[in-house]
């Protein structure tokens, strides 16, 4: 079935605005703690990892955590790829203007979304449990996973892991992707009462 024409529109404003999470952080990591009452914090973007990762760097090295170097993460190559494969999807699906095309897409979106949220799970998970036992602090039973979204307290510190604008863009679309679809169905549903309607 045809998508109407304002849906074709808003779901290739949508897969093009997927792009703004190329340029913007999507994630943010930050502690706070009393020597360190400024906090410190790193920014999660598609490709690489900004902040003040050599001081949490150091931080980490006493209680022997994992340094975090963003060239070793392969997720920061993969993203950008996913990202415009995704986005070139959605503008493909626009202009087809199938209803079949985007939900499709949503289905993408919400794999892609899963996975992302998964993995990161997963690398904080490592990250806060696989520790050097050889570190100069170490606390028995204690692990320093930080929260995949939300506040966490990782002893002396803070730590506040929430979407940042790339993240909320990326929601946001989702939102609209998932709207798009239901409109298209509900109208669906509604089409055929409104022929019969007519006919009679």
């Amino acid at each position: 079935m045809q998508m109407v024409t304002r849906n074709r529109v808003l779901l290739g404003v949508a897969a093009v605005g997927l792009l703004a999470t190329l340029v913007v952080p999507l994630w943010s990591i930050g502690l706070v703690a009393p020597q360190y009452p400024e906090g410190l914090g790193m920014k999660i973007w598609a490709h690489q990892i900004t902040g003040d990762l050599r001081s949490i760097n150091g931080l980490n090295h006493y209680i022997g955590m994992k340094e975090i170097h963003p060239e070793a993460i392969p997720e920061l190559r993969l993203m950008p790829m996913v990202v415009m494969a995704l986005a070139a999807l959605g503008v493909l699906a626009a202009v087809w203007g199938r209803r079949a095309g985007l939900g499709i897409w949503v289905g993408l979106l919400l794999v892609s979304a899963l996975v992302g949220l998964v993995d990161f799970y997963l690398w904080g998970y490592d990250y806060g449990h696989d520790l050097d036992p050889t570190a100069a602090i170490k606390v028995p039973g204690m692990s320093y996973q930080p929260p995949l979204i939300g506040t966490k307290k990782l002893l002396n510190f803070t730590a506040v892991s929430l979407p940042d604008i790339g993240g909320w863009v990326a929601f946001g679309v989702l939102g609209l992707a998932i709207f798009l679809l239901v409109n298209e169905f509900r109208r669906g549903r509604r089409s055929p009462v409104g022929s019969a309607a007519a006919a009679s």
